[in-house]
């Protein structure tokens, strides 16, 4: 008899749920501000749009929408839409960990991650080693050290750039490195590529690890960069097909298919994907820009650098209280939300900030006027 699935409290979705609906200024969101449907639809091709107003909902292909994947795998240079599976954004990583690790198994996960990264693994019953990154280091991950914490029992390495929570971005050099131990070690990597298309500077974007190994494994989703958190939905991409047809096998006890209409909508979206991802640039760094000003202000109170990619960064809170008490203190008091670094299961006195949504400014007033 099998035995029962242990898993803790996902302190950052338990942190959300309390406070997300229930605030005027949620500045600390890690999408980009949601596309409205009647904008997305304005966007579809005649092809998209007859498909989405003839729609039945009925069920969808468990490998997801032939037309959504081949629209995904134009993303990737080595990928067809043969060796991509569309599943629910969070679920993508529930299958993976849960194919791939057992007992007695071991998983490498560069530390802090999404909380899922990680403790999805354990619960598969794997034992799991958490490689810690360093704000001093400008949270890169450290190939010899990842290197130093392979064993003969490791499965699978974990790796995600543009980083969540910091913003982060690793060099190409760096990727490579990385996806060299994973090669030499024969084992597989999980790249978590959200963010991807979010670098700041296009000139910095990485290619995905699909791209660059055998067994690594591109995950992304449509929340971050298109704006399009509603969908629930992402994907899974990868040369081993044979992963993928036993993820699928276990996918036939979770979704088993996708929404209808999310498929439907996500094909419009991917078609207009320039649009979609200079709009959430346009936000992003007209945020940045109130977000520099603003720090540049309070720099007694906080430590703000600048960072490379995503819609997130963590900026570190100065006063002698936890950052926990501050955070409490401010939404009680203003309405405005931040995120303790707790909820990432980190001991620093950072706070993550998110300037992916619109309203900003209204918010970083309020912050402002509250530290007075």
């Amino acid at each position: 008899m099998g035995r029962p699935m242990r898993i803790p409290p996902f302190r950052l979705e338990q942190f959300f749920a309390r406070y997300e609906f229930n605030v005027a200024h949620l500045l600390c969101a890690s999408d980009v501000e949601g596309v409205p449907l009647a904008e997305l639809l304005a966007l579809a091709d005649p092809e998209t749009r007859t498909r989405y107003d003839g729609l039945k909902l009925g069920y969808t292909e468990a490998w997801g929408d032939p037309l959504l994947r081949a629209e995904i795998a134009r993303d990737y240079a080595k990928i067809d839409r043969e060796h991509v599976l569309v599943c629910g954004a969070q679920e993508a990583i529930f299958l993976t960990m849960n194919t791939l690790l057992g007992p007695g198994d071991h998983a490498i996960v560069a530390f802090p991650a999404y909380q899922s990264l990680y403790e999805v693994a354990r619960a598969a019953g794997a034992d799991v080693t958490l490689l810690r990154l360093e704000a001093g280091a400008g949270w890169q991950i450290d190939p010899q050290a990842l290197k130093r914490a392979l064993r003969p029992t490791t499965k699978l390495i974990v790796v995600n750039y543009p980083h969540n929570p910091s913003g982060a971005l690793i060099t190409q050099e760096t990727q490579r490195e990385v996806v060299a131990v994973a090669r030499e070690a024969g084992v597989h990597l999980f790249f978590d590529e959200v963010y991807r298309f979010l670098e700041h500077d296009r000139n910095e974007r990485l290619p995905p690890a699909a791209d660059l190994y055998d067994k690594a494994i591109s995950y992304s989703a449509f929340s971050k960069a298109y704006g399009l958190a509603g969908l629930r939905l992402g994907w899974l991409a990868t040369e081993d097909r044979a992963l993928l047809e036993r993820i699928l096998a276990m996918k036939d006890y979770t979704s088993i298919c996708q929404s209808a209409p999310s498929e439907a909508l996500a094909l419009i979206a991917l078609r207009a994907r320039d649009k979609l991802v200079a709009r959430s640039l346009e936000i992003i760094r007209t945020n940045l820009e109130l977000c520099d000003a603003f720090f540049a202000e309070h720099e007694d109170v906080f430590a703000w650098k600048r960072p490379k990619a995503s819609s997130v960064a963590l900026v570190r809170y100065k006063r002698p209280e936890r950052a926990d008490a501050f955070v409490e203190r401010l939404v009680q008091a203003t309405g405005v939300l931040l995120l303790p670094a707790s909820a990432f299961e980190l001991d620093t006195n950072d706070l993550r900030i998110g300037f992916g949504r619109r309203g900003m400014a209204a918010g970083l007033e309020k912050l402002g006027a509250y530290l007075v």
